[in-house]
């Protein structure tokens, strides 16, 4: 099965659209002059094209390829993980989002500063860039592998291109370009899926052919209310451990919370997590009725083989020039959408953690060009990763869940942050360190466990390769244990579903951080920055005397940090930069006050000398804090 010149020019066509969009808004507007426009939109987003890019940004490439595979193979109970997305986007929508917004924040690591401190800042940036980094370069080059296998689309021309395509609008165009991108792309995904469903189902006699042969065939599931942790999918690892895996990608992740914070209005970045809710439903219906289709077409005698679903779409679409293109197209925008985040993401958090702090009196033109050096360097790494990516062999999939693995400690570290008062700086780092510790045991385990053990039936699909905590994960195809045997004592923590590993990660760096804080002395209330916690255990623990609450519990409600009267002065002065407006609230009151009174005019030497004695004051109450601790 081979392209046609029709094929050709649709995937060209692709890749012509997105260069076309980042040139559009590298030469238009504020052509991507400041770091505030060309690494956060100028903030300017309106709430469909950040939901459609929230949508976009982890439904890659391995992702559109695993969710039929999977319902092909088990059946729809993986469908249950729908269940998950109401609190997955409900609580990043009214808890995440409020704090990071009225922060002012570039950078989710921004924040893990203000409530610890910078060690705990640069911990946290240097795990995810060791968890971007080592992903970006398999996701461009699994579904390229695939592509050739099937189609005989040359695979280092399909990688090249997809990579130097998208390094160029994301250097050129910053968020803006990429957000957009991700909404053409998203549209190019949800046509080729539709076609392949639509086609796919009549070619077969109808929707409610494929639903009797589905029935028939066992593959629709009901019910699974078994709790057993070690069952791969259940309801209860598909809606409740699915929740951790959307807050860690949802909630904490740098490419979604760089989404919100570009929105317009807080009102605005909540609003895209309610608008990408039935998107997700309709993307995971979607997948699952390829699921379906293919197995009305095949049977259950039809071997499961590597790279099924490509062969299933150029078997529909044999006799249809054109349609093989579109779903290529499909394919390459679920690439093209996740490493375009990916380099943006990165390139944020680099500028924003480990590079502004060291030269706080950098030009914005100089950090502004840096920061489009930084998307085009990471854009060569990606590249460079997938070239490793194609020698790797089969520790590909290691490197596909080390990704996964990061993700759940991740989320326990914010969520220590942000919901325990009481955590201090060493509790967060000995937390993260075992959380890590512990994903990185089970995961490796697990994987060896399952390499050394007999071939897992059916095999398993390159394309559909485990990315435990992430939304990738969720449509991934997973290697079963041979052994029916029910596994006991490391093995059994070995075998725990792949569903639960975000929950069981997060929840170690949460109770070893909170441990840790209790044991070195915990922070009290007013030692905190104002505004980054909250206060979910005052309202859950209303029951106790308000005098134990307030030892225990951040009982002061989340004030409005970053309000429209203080917005409207920085307006007023005309001075554009989010450390300072971050800084207004490490200050004193009577200090705030009286730099709010220099918007009349007067020297910014005034405003920067009052901010360095706030900062001197809120210095020393640290030391002392830890002088405290220390006795």
């Amino acid at each position: 099965m081979h392209f046609t010149t029709v094929d050709y020019v649709i995937f060209v066509l692709l890749l012509v659209a997105s260069a076309g969009i980042g040139l559009f808004y590298a030469f238009s507007g504020g052509r991507q002059r400041t770091t505030q426009e060309f690494l956060m939109a100028d903030r300017s987003m309106s709430c469909l094209p950040v939901s459609l890019s929230l949508l976009a940004t982890f439904q890659s490439a391995v992702a559109i390829l695993g969710a039929p595979s999977e319902v092909y193979t088990f059946g729809t109970q993986y469908w249950f993980l729908g269940c998950s997305y109401f609190l997955g986007l409900l609580i990043p929508a009214h808890v995440f989002i409020p704090v990071f917004y009225r922060l002012r924040l570039s950078s989710a690591y921004e924040y893990l500063e203000l409530r610890f401190n910078k060690t705990v800042r640069i911990c946290g940036t240097v795990t995810f860039i060791f968890q971007m980094v080592i992903y970006m370069g398999v996701v461009l080059y699994a579904p390229a592998l695939a592509l050739n296998a099937v189609t005989g689309f040359d695979l280092w021309g399909a990688v090249l291109a997809m990579g130097l395509v998208c390094t160029l609008y994301t250097a050129l165009g910053g968020l803006k370009a990429v957000i957009w991108t991700d909404v053409f792309q998203t549209v190019v995904m949800f046509a080729g899926q539709l076609a392949v469903i639509v086609v796919g189902a009549g070619q077969a006699g109808g929707i409610a052919e494929v639903w009797r042969k589905a029935t028939n065939g066992s593959r629709i599931a009901g019910l699974d209310l078994n709790p057993d942790p070690l069952e791969r999918h259940t309801f209860w690892t598909l809606g409740v451990g699915g929740v951790f895996l959307m807050l860690a990608l949802y909630g904490v992740n740098q490419a979604q919370v760089q989404r919100y914070l570009s929105s317009r209005t807080e009102k605005e970045a909540v609003m895209s997590c309610y608008v990408v809710f039935p998107c997700q439903q309709i993307v995971l219906c979607m997948g699952c009725l390829m699921g379906l289709v293919m197995f009305a077409r095949y049977g259950e005698d039809s071997p499961f083989f590597v790279q099924m679903v490509l062969y299933f779409v150029m078997d529909v679409f044999r006799d249809l020039p054109g349609l093989p293109g579109l779903f290529v197209a499909c394919l390459f925008s679920g690439a093209l959408s996740t490493i375009s985040s990916a380099f943006n993401s990165l390139a944020t958090v680099t500028m924003e953690d480990l590079i502004k702090p060291h030269f706080p009196n950098m030009t914005e033109a100089r950090a502004t060009l840096l920061s489009k050096g930084l998307a085009l360097a990471y854009g060569l790494v990606c590249l460079a990763m997938a070239y490793i990516a194609s020698i790797m062999g089969s520790v590909l999939q290691a490197a596909f869940s080390i990704f996964g693995m990061v993700g759940g400690p991740l989320l326990g570290l914010f969520c220590l942050g942000m919901f325990f008062p009481w955590a201090n700086p060493i509790g967060a780092v000995v937390g993260l360190v075992v959380g890590l510790a512990m994903a990185f045991w089970i995961g490796i385990g697990s994987f060896v466990m399952r390499m050394s053990g007999p071939t897992p039936v059916p095999p398993l699909n390159t394309t559909d390769l485990p990315l435990f905590d992430n939304m990738t994960t969720t449509v991934m195809t997973t290697l079963l244990s041979a052994t029916t045997a029910k596994p006991t004592g490391v093995e059994a923590l070995y075998s725990l579903s792949y569903m639960w590993y975000s929950a069981h990660n997060s929840t170690t760096v949460v109770v070893v951080g909170l441990i840790v804080s209790l044991l070195t002395g915990p922070m009290k209330e007013k030692e905190l920055t104002p505004g980054t916690v909250f206060p979910v255990l005052g309202t859950l623990l209303f029951f106790l005397p308000e005098r134990y609450r307030e030892k225990l519990c951040c009982i002061t409600p989340l004030g409005q940090k970053v309000t429209s009267y203080f917005h409207s002065v920085f307006s007023t002065i005309g001075y554009h930069n989010t450390c300072f407006e971050q800084s207004l609230y490490l200050c004193r009151p009577a200090q705030r006050s009286q730099l709010t009174a220099l918007s009349n005019g007067q020297e910014r030497q005034q405003r920067s000398s009052l901010l360095q004695r706030g900062h001197s004051h809120r210095g020393q109450g640290g030391r002392k804090r830890q002088s405290t601790n220390g006795r």
